[in-house]
């Protein structure tokens, strides 16, 4: 046997024993895959010297052997992470136990690919889906998506893609209108895209429809689940096709730093004769278009946000509870004018939310017992007075942290008019329903009465 298929053959060995991890994974239970993920005890002796973590390979690229085995890695026809601009031990292991997450109990086989950033994974997503010919019939492509989307996103959108780069998003006005959705698909739509739940003011609707809708004409729906997680929602099990996040925020909860990911089922829908692409997105974006956008994820940042993850449910159930009273307690507020909270019972998506939300193994909780409905950290509430008393109450927070972040074991509220969602301005800010005298508040894992203390200090200055 010559040295090429040496490695080939122990290549094979390799990747079979990961695929039985991977098999062997998929038969635990939620918290136990958030744990460990694909890092084993053989994987430890066999290749870290026994660490019972992660390794963190603070390293640019990979030695080889000599030429054979180098040209091989580089022809991608053996495992190798080669250069951490392409991949990385740390991201491997993160991008294993996020993959794994999102299809568990679905059915569903799914691959991972880790970003810089939430945006630059979102970006990474859809340009794979509109950087070919960009017209049919001398008419621009088009995605369809609502208005009532993060900021940032709003911004790829209407300046980056619109503007910029001649393509047309067709909006969304009702999330939840189905018939809507359909009337603005045509033969040059190459994607469906919704944020659920959008972040502020909640926005929801049924991804099983909007799937089957996206298919019926032969495109992928791509989901922003950021603000959900896996312990609350896992669309690819919904009939998404991808799946996009902040890592940045719930999923890296202590704050360091951020990281974005990109998760999606294998054969994906698409107009596209690619069909390496469709069979294998993640794995295609990574070879591939990732390899030479440079959009990776610094090995530090990856074993921080792994990290994070191993306690997930565990966290997003408190953060839920804790959401859940401070809303009612918002509710009832003389000073308050509205609180958006999905948990809500008089929340405009509340029933769609009670169908798809819950609280993920809750059924094997012995706290529980049974399937529970969680709702979530974030919330947003009005003022009453308008931006100036908004803008008081904002100030006079003296433990929630007043910052343009979400989804950390501390509370943090933020103005989106004047952060998260100011450059889309006014009107486009009152189409996705967002007032000036709206504050939006990220719920941590501090106690509920401590944080409703902090509000009530806050408020009160308006009497």
């Amino acid at each position: 046997m010559d040295r090429k298929q040496m490695y080939i053959e122990a290549a094979k060995k390799r990747l079979h024993g990961n695929e039985n991890l991977r098999d062997k994974m998929r038969g635990c239970k939620f918290d136990t895959i958030a744990v460990h993920g694909l890092y084993s005890m053989k994987e430890a002796l066999d290749f870290n010297q026994g660490s019972i973590v992660e390794p963190i390979y603070l390293t640019t690229s990979q030695v080889y052997r000599d030429a054979d085995e180098m040209e091989l890695a580089l022809e991608y026809k053996i495992p190798s992470w080669i250069y951490t601009r392409i991949s990385n031990p740390n991201t491997y292991y993160l991008e294993a136990v996020l993959s794994l997450l999102e299809e568990y109990k679905s059915g569903v086989t799914a691959s991972c690919y880790v970003t810089s950033s939430g945006m630059s994974a979102i970006r990474t997503v859809i340009d794979e889906f509109l950087h070919y010919d960009r017209k049919v019939d001398g008419k621009p492509f088009n995605f369809v998506a609502p208005s009532q989307i993060y900021g940032g996103t709003y911004q790829l959108f209407s300046e980056r893609k619109v503007k910029e780069s001649n393509i047309e998003w067709r909006k969304v006005a009702e999330a939840s209108n189905i018939q809507e959705w359909e009337s603005l698909i045509d033969e040059n739509t190459r994607f469906l895209y919704g944020e659920i739940p959008s972040n502020p003011v909640l926005s929801f609707f049924d991804i099983e429809k909007v799937a089957r809708l996206a298919h019926s004409h032969g495109v992928p729906l791509i989901i922003d689940s950021t603000v959900a997680t896996p312990a609350l929602l896992r669309p690819l099990a919904l009939g998404a096709d991808i799946v996009v996040h902040s890592a940045t925020k719930a999923l890296t909860s202590s704050g360091f730093g951020t990281s974005g990911a990109i998760v999606a089922r294998h054969n994906i829908s698409a107009k596209s004769d690619n069909e390496e692409m469709k069979r294998d997105f993640c794995n295609y974006l990574k070879r591939l278009p990732g390899r030479d956008y440079g959009a990776n994820l610094s090995p530090l940042q990856a074993v921080l946000t792994i990290n994070d993850i191993r306690t997930l449910r565990m966290k997003i159930d408190v953060m839920s509870k804790n959401a859940m009273k401070v809303s009612q307690y918002l509710e009832s507020h003389r000073n308050i004018e509205k609180v958006h909270y999905l948990g809500l019972e008089n929340h405009k998506y509340h029933d769609i939310a009670k169908r798809f939300m819950f609280l993920v193994d809750s059924e094997f909780d012995d706290q529980y017992r049974k399937p529970i409905n969680r709702y979530g950290y974030l919330l947003s509430f009005e003022v009453v007075g308008g931006w100036k008393n908004a803008r008081t109450v904002f100030d006079n927070l003296s433990m929630i942290w007043r910052a343009a972040d979400l989804g950390k074991v501390k509370s943090v509220a933020t103005l989106p008019t004047i952060s998260t969602h100011s450059q889309q301005g006014k009107d486009a800010r009152m189409k996705g329903a967002i007032p000036d005298n709206l504050i939006r508040l990220s719920v941590g894992t501090e106690h509920a009465d401590d944080i409703i203390s902090d509000l009530e200090r806050a408020l009160a200055v308006l009497d």
